[in-house]
């Protein structure tokens, strides 16, 4: 059986990619890493891969049509969801079209039989291979405390959610899309059409927009009666669990390692920060913002890094009274 991780990237996230390779390489040992193309935008991507033992690019448009025409019916379902995005400038068929080929890892023609996929924003800080074995007990694992809020899962205002899912799983088994493992062929044509026929029936308004791709893949799921198995939810009533969040205040950072409480954390993810602040700091601007210097350990683990200079500007600092005026009058 082939296991590997997958994560989806283009050259807008390269530094976070290179951070996690790097990661992969010194904490996760020799596991077979797949990097799927966002979109066309993926020439330093595709020089950073092909200079690396055991990662390989993904770059197949025959298999990402396949997928894009899934999402696409899918979002013909909403009730005002394309309206919606196109009203707010969004150029293509449909919001965030190339988060849709990480799908690509359940194909039958995917290159893993079982997989992992994580966003290219996290950081992996030991063997991930605990997700792996649990993949004998359920179609999906994941380790997260996602299930605190619903909110960024389906749309919590929708009277017929509660129809469409049982209280028990909406509670237990909803998952946060950076970080699950799964196996290729997980979801039949079938159950793809029963997706869409579903939502078509009405389901369609449960789905949250914010988060189109992890609304719809919880969806994917649940409406399936595929079985997740929550290693937090395993682990926290041994103290086992750590978080996984950058949004974490208490974690402590230690030689290229996070730490909660004392116990190592298995992945980093710097949800919520936009890439902008990646390539910003990678650039040489002197910017902090949380657990920066594991990042920089890893992203600089096999080259020089920037020499920074002054003090580091928080990244949620607000804007000096000069920018706000010049901002007020339409220059800024």
């Amino acid at each position: 059986m082939k296991r590997g991780i997958y994560t989806l990237a283009n050259d807008v996230v390269y530094d976070q990619l290179v951070a996690l390779l790097n990661s992969i390489e010194q904490n996760s040992g020799h596991i077979p890493v797949c990097v799927i193309a966002y979109n066309d935008d993926i020439e330093r991507v595709a020089a950073e891969v092909a200079g690396r033992d055991n990662v390989s690019l993904l770059n197949q448009p025959e298999l990402f049509k396949f997928w894009e025409d899934f999402s696409l019916r899918v979002w013909q379902t909403h009730p005002t969801a394309l309206k919606q995005w196109k009203d707010a400038g969004v150029k293509t068929q449909f919001y965030r079209v190339g988060e849709n080929h990480r799908y690509v890892s359940f194909d039958p023609a995917a290159p893993f039989d079982e997989f992992i996929y994580l966003d290219a924003d996290t950081l992996v800080l030991q063997p991930l291979d605990f997700m792996f074995e649990r993949l004998s007990q359920a179609d999906v694992v994941v380790y997260d405390f996602q299930f605190k809020d619903l909110s960024h899962i389906f749309n919590v205002h929708s009277d017929k959610l509660s129809t469409v899912f049982s209280e028990e799983r909406l509670k237990r088994d909803i998952f946060c899309s950076g970080c699950y493992a799964s196996k290729r062929g997980l979801f039949s044509n079938a159950e793809l059409d029963h997706v869409v026929d579903t939502l078509g029936q009405g389901n369609a308004e449960v789905l949250y927009m914010g988060a189109p791709n992890q609304s719809l893949l919880n969806y994917m799921v649940q409406i399936n009666n595929h079985s997740v198995h929550n290693v937090a939810l395993e682990w926290r009533p041994e103290g086992k669990a750590t978080g996984n969040a950058v949004s974490s205040k208490h974690f402590e950072e230690k030689d290229g390692l996070v730490y909660d409480h004392g116990k190592r954390l298995s992945y980093l993810h710097y949800i919520g920060l936009s890439s902008k602040l990646f390539r910003r700091l990678c650039g040489g601007e002197n910017i902090d913002f949380p657990y920066r210097r594991t990042f920089l350990h890893y992203r600089y683990l096999h080259g020089a890094m920037p020499v920074f200079e002054g003090v580091p500007k928080a990244y949620n600092q607000p804007p000096s009274l000069q920018k706000r005026l010049l901002k007020k009058i339409g220059l800024a």
